[in-house]
């Protein structure tokens, strides 16, 4: 297996793509292809690849920055270390893309150099939400911000494939995200949608409201790419806030800081539930090709986690999965 690791990804580049590269070719025993600037990876490499684990450089002279402006020539350009990793994978060399770089950046350059699947009318961005009992696969997450009710069904689709290849779900639990848990509530979009999955034969448990989808009742949960990303920022928010607070409290008193001791398992399964870091990347579901997109700001720990949710979609076959449904339709 060879993993195409974007080396200027990440808001600190290449430091933690460089230690990323050399920890994952040693854990995973496959070959990393590290994409960027070969004049500042190869020192750098050097020191910190002392055994010479399989780490190869392809280099990539120029950057696509955070802000950097999409335009077509810049899509086409093949310059940039974002668009050497699609090629790459597009011609073979390698089997699946993992980038903490511009999200829309991957999105726009993934669709100009890959293509969607055949069938799949918009590529979405997707997350796995910490919920009671395990994960939720939410999309779409801010590439399709206007959407019409057959893009939706389609999300349902390809977060169904994902939940069975990735998660282990034989059927997951499709909802739709609503202001209400009853038939009939929602925006146009939302009461569109309704009958379009009931006649999908997915596993369609109507819609969900946050507490549905926080409480673990839904496996798969589809969104506008408008409502995705509120829900996404929000939720991200609300839980920065509520462990900023509990540390504080705990480490007010002599008193609380003796409980915050005793209590610290606990509290350490909670900051692994809740930090998006242990996955490390997110999947561009629908693209003809593996790319996975971590934070801007992931660290050499997040890159890892990231090639390794990366890994376990090129073993489980995720894109044949993905093909299958949506070309078979």
């Amino acid at each position: 297996m060879r993993i195409i690791l974007d080396a200027m990804g990440s808001d600190n580049h290449p430091q933690p793509e460089i230690q990323a590269a050399v920890q994952a070719a040693k854990e995973f025993r496959c070959e990393i292809l590290l994409v960027g600037d070969e004049n500042q990876l190869a020192d750098k490499l050097a020191q910190a690849n002392p055994q010479n684990a399989a780490v190869r450089i392809v280099h990539a002279p120029e950057v696509f920055e955070m802000t950097t402006k999409l335009s077509g020539s810049m899509l086409r350009k093949v310059q940039n270390s974002m668009g050497v990793c699609m090629d790459l994978l597009k011609s073979g060399e390698g089997d699946v893309v993992v980038t903490a770089g511009n999200t829309g950046g991957a999105m726009a350059i993934g669709l100009a150099r890959l293509g969607r699947l055949k069938g799949v009318k918009r590529p979405a961005l997707s997350a796995l939400f910490p919920v009671r009992g395990g994960h939720c696969v939410v999309l779409d997450l801010g590439a399709n911000t206007d959407c019409r009710p057959e893009y939706l069904v389609q999300f349902a689709q390809m977060g169904s494939v994902y939940a069975r290849q990735m998660l282990k779900i034989d059927r997951p639990r499709v909802g739709l995200v609503s202001n209400g848990e009853e038939a009939g509530k929602g925006n146009d979009l939302v009461k569109a949608t309704y009958p379009l999955l009931q006649a999908t034969g997915l596993n369609f448990i109507g819609n969900i409201e946050g507490k549905e989808l926080f409480g673990g009742e839904a496996d798969v949960a589809v969104a506008d790419g408008f409502t995705g990303n509120v829900l996404l920022k929000a939720s991200e928010a609300v839980a920065k806030f509520m462990t900023d607070i509990l540390k504080e409290e705990l480490m007010a008193t002599a008193r609380t800081k003796v409980g915050a001791l005793l209590a610290k398992p606990a509290f350490d399964t909670l900051k692994r539930t809740l930090d998006p870091d242990e996955v490390g990347g997110v999947p561009l579901l629908g693209i003809n090709g593996l790319v996975f997109v971590g934070h801007g700001r992931s660290d050499a720990r997040a890159l890892v986690n990231g090639m390794r949710w990366a890994k376990q979609a090129v073993e489980g076959d995720l894109l044949g999965a993905l093909r299958a449904v949506m070309e078979g339709k």
